[in-house]
């Protein structure tokens, strides 16, 4: 999968600087600075690819220190409550922090192709206008109103079941997620898992250590793969691997809202 060393608070430093006027300028560059062809190929071939350095580790500490406050947040999910597995997260309530707007203002139209595309292939309409704003406002006439961008809490012994994020209706086929702690220093384990059910074959699994302040963009439903009849769907789950030392914070940003 692609990977971008170059560290992460540096790069913001320069992109920042040639942001131009405006935050949303900010988080549209760091977007485009991502190899798109390199993160397309790799969502065809996995499922799942890393877009490199979405936040700085201030940025990603800032957002990580917001779990305690109250006032930002809708709701809470204790997972083993549920059987989602150990842990907790929390639902963001509007206003939401910048990056969060920011960051799905910008990765909307990067996502929208390849999700037209996927479509194509398996026969079915697209139905994602060209812009989020749209998008959301259908999802809202449909019942969907519910913020659905997700701030997650892992420690040691946590770990995030096989599941998919669709809260209705009207499902936005990628989403993506960003660690906001440093693997192997922060936390050890919590591994992105992607679990893929191949049609008349074995199911696949892939591990994914995400880098600092990086994102994955991943599918949130199914996706297709070729096979001797042409396209099929394969569906497709993600979870996180157990936290073995440390605490792991991520953000969840998903591209449509919850009945």
């Amino acid at each position: 999968m692609s990977r971008i060393s170059t560290k992460t608070d540096q790069v913001s430093a320069t992109r920042g600087q040639q942001a131009g006027p405006g935050p949303g300028a900010m988080w549209r560059d760091r977007v485009e600075a991502a190899d798109w062809d390199a993160v397309r190929a790799d969502m065809d071939r996995y499922g799942c690819g890393l877009i490199g350095p979405l936040l700085t580790e201030q940025e990603a500490a800032r957002i990580a220190a917001l779990y305690t406050d109250d006032s930002r947040f809708r709701s809470t999910v204790d997972m083993s409550r549920h059987r989602f597995g150990e842990g907790e997260y929390r639902y963001f309530a509007e206003p939401f922090p910048e990056p969060v707007t920011g960051l799905k203002e910008a990765l909307y139209p990067k996502l929208l192709p390849i999700a037209r595309a996927w479509w194509g292939r398996l026969g079915r309409p697209a139905p994602w206008p060209d812009s989020l704003r749209e998008w959301l406002a259908m999802c809202h006439a449909a019942g969907q109103i519910k913020s659905t961008a997700i701030l997650l809490r892992y420690g040691p012994g946590d770990w995030n079941a096989l599941h998919r994020d669709l809260y209705g209706e009207l499902v936005f086929p990628l989403q993506v997620v960003i660690n906001l702690n440093d693997p192997g220093v922060d936390h050890t384990g919590g591994e992105f898992l992607l679990y893929e059910q191949r049609p008349r074959a074995q199911s696949r699994g892939t591990a994914t250590t995400i880098p600092h302040g990086h994102g994955l963009v991943f599918t949130t439903r199914d996706r297709p793969v070729k096979s001797a009849r042409g396209w099929s769907a394969a569906p497709v789950r993600h979870g996180v691997s157990v936290i073995r030392s440390g605490r792991r914070f991520t953000l969840g940003l998903v591209f449509h809202d919850a009945a």
